[in-house]
């Protein structure tokens, strides 16, 4: 289990951008993390991989656990060494480098056995990948180049991926393809946090769900029961009339529209 207990997180001292946030992430699962922009969704994700420090955050109040252990006081290596990769918003690639290369620094604290398994595991999953190994990474294609971001994080085997909004910038057919890998690394054993603005995508593949508004979790449940939410379904399904409301807000939108009529 991936838990986050109580997490209060604040930036340069005087920020507090998450507020009491709780969430869990059992093993094998998938669970979607949902939110605008300006949530507090990649400080989440910051607090769970150690990489606060580097944006001036600290974690000042819970806790993040891995079975157990605790993550927050853990840097970004010694993170991933106990089992967690991230895949960052906006891929975040070497586009100098070649894809082979750009993978096996995903690998760099690695032994070679676990590199080489992992090779096999990203260019059997991204076989275009494969067909262009050889090629700078920045020619590939946005598709390719996110296959290639989420290639990376897998070279050191984590129980645990966390994604930051995968299918951003994508076309739906691509959309579409990025959701069948992730099922897929799922299958393989992978569990996966997924942040995502794209609800239905994320809840369509989900177990769990959470809605993250202002830092704090405002509501959360079974991910089929989160899709089916009239609340849910109007903020992040995009009805044109409340799409500049906060979420919480379009509750109360609804029922004075329905005052009204």
């Amino acid at each position: 289990m991936l838990a986050v207990n109580n997490l209060d997180v604040v930036y340069e001292d005087v920020i507090l951008v998450l507020k009491n946030v709780t969430l869990e992430v059992p093993a094998g699962a998938i669970v979607a993390l949902l939110g605008a922009n300006g949530a507090g969704k990649t400080t989440l994700l910051r607090a769970v991989t150690g990489l606060l420090d580097v944006h001036r955050g600290a974690v000042t109040r819970g806790s993040v656990t891995l079975d157990g252990q605790p993550l927050h006081h853990l840097d970004a290596p010694r993170t991933v060494a106990a089992g967690i990769g991230q895949v960052m918003e906006g891929r975040r690639i070497f586009t100098d480098l070649t894809v082979d290369e750009n993978l096996r620094i995903g690998g760099h604290a690695a032994d070679r056995a676990t590199v080489a398994a992992g090779l096999d595991r990203a260019y059997s999953l991204f076989p275009v990948l494969a067909d262009r190994r050889q090629q700078p990474a920045g020619y590939l294609s946005g598709g390719e180049q996110q296959m290639l971001a989420i290639g990376r994080a897998l070279m050191s085997q984590p129980a645990y991926l966390l994604l930051d909004e995968p299918s951003l910038g994508l076309a739906p057919r691509l959309v579409q393809h990025i959701k069948e890998l992730i099922v897929e690394i799922n299958r393989q054993g992978t569990a996966i946090l997924l942040v995502e603005q794209n609800a239905s995508m994320a809840l369509s593949i989900a177990s769990h769900g959470y809605v993250l508004e202002t830092g704090k979790v405002v509501m959360d449940g079974a991910a089929a029961e989160l899709l089916a939410n009239d609340d849910i379904r109007e903020f992040y399904l995009g009805l044109s009339e409340e799409r500049d409301l906060s979420f919480r807000d379009v509750k109360h939108y609804r029922r004075r529209k329905r005052w009204l009529s």
